[in-house]
């Protein structure tokens, strides 16, 4: 064995050692959501309990009625489902659209603009959290799901991120060419623009996904009635009692939870190769 395939071994077997410890807390997860509070507590293992029936049944009632309303985990799913793909849709939308505007335009303060976009990025929300439930309350949008679709429609790092993918791939002669063929500026974005901003657009609806699937902060404050409750919020029901009696229907509910997410990633997650690598061959 010569002193290149021996360093490669070690290299092989570090990331795969890597790999396994970074798995141990979904195993935990999954395994830990079918034994019961006391195996629990005694500590992990890898052999699976026989109460994964009984954690279900636990996690039910704590979620399922409360004042006499229905807020199963079921309507949970259904309520985030709701939230995470109408801002997944309209922030791949719209964030495109206004990338191509910074890119493809030259305006009166368009330099300004992009310059507050970066240092928005740098602020974080929960500074303006009491300023944003203020403005929801004058506007009567509180105990709707506006407030948590309509501002994630063009959030800062996603406009940044397509603006800058438009200015590794797409060449203006492209756009110019095809305003002297007659095309509309409408036309052009969805004909020619949104094609080629799709791996950009996957990439960044993985995590606007993501984001809005696990919001547990804004729902909360912004969302009164529990029937319209989304998940995150939802599973604050099975702390109701002890938390140690629910240990099992916790890790239930959590891995339930996270079954969008790993398909949503399962499904977006090659283009993020193809956007992060946009741009790095020029012919």
């Amino acid at each position: 064995m010569n002193k290149t395939n021996f360093f490669k071994g070690i290299l092989y077997a570090f990331l795969i050692l890597l790999s396994i410890i970074c798995l141990v807390p979904f195993a935990m997860m999954l395994i830990n959501a079918t034994r019961s509070n006391t195996e629990i507590v005694r500590g992990f293992t890898l052999i699976p309990g026989n109460s994964l029936v009984d954690n279900y049944k636990n996690m039910m009632y704590h979620m399922n009625v409360t004042d006499g309303r229905f807020t199963g985990i079921w309507l949970g799913f259904k309520n985030s489902f709701i939230i995470a793909a109408s801002v997944t849709v309209l922030s791949g939308y719209f964030s495109a659209l206004t990338a191509y505007g910074f890119y493809a335009y030259d305006f009166k303060g368009k330099k300004v603009l992009f310059m507050l976009i970066l240092i928005m990025m740098m602020i974080p929300s929960q500074l303006g959290l009491l300023g944003f439930f203020e403005l929801n309350k004058s506007l009567k949008l509180l105990n709707t799901y506006i407030p948590l679709i309509v501002p994630s429609i063009a959030t800062p790092f996603t406009v940044f991120f397509m603006r800058q993918y438009l200015v590794s791939t797409m060449h203006p002669a492209l756009i110019e060419a095809a305003r002297v063929d007659g095309a509309g500026e409408i036309s052009i974005f969805h004909k020619i623009i949104l094609p080629m901003m799709l791996p950009a657009i996957a990439t960044m609806s993985i995590f606007a996904f993501i984001g809005a699937w696990n919001n547990y902060l804004v729902p909360l404050i912004i969302i009164f009635s529990p029937e319209k409750y989304p998940l995150p919020v939802l599973m604050g029901y099975l702390k109701g009692g002890k938390v140690a009696e629910n240990l099992g229907s916790m890790y239930l509910a959590i891995s339930m939870s996270v079954i969008p997410i790993i398909i949503a990633f399962a499904v977006f997650s090659k283009y993020i190769i193809s956007s992060i690598s946009a741009g790095s061959v020029k012919e």
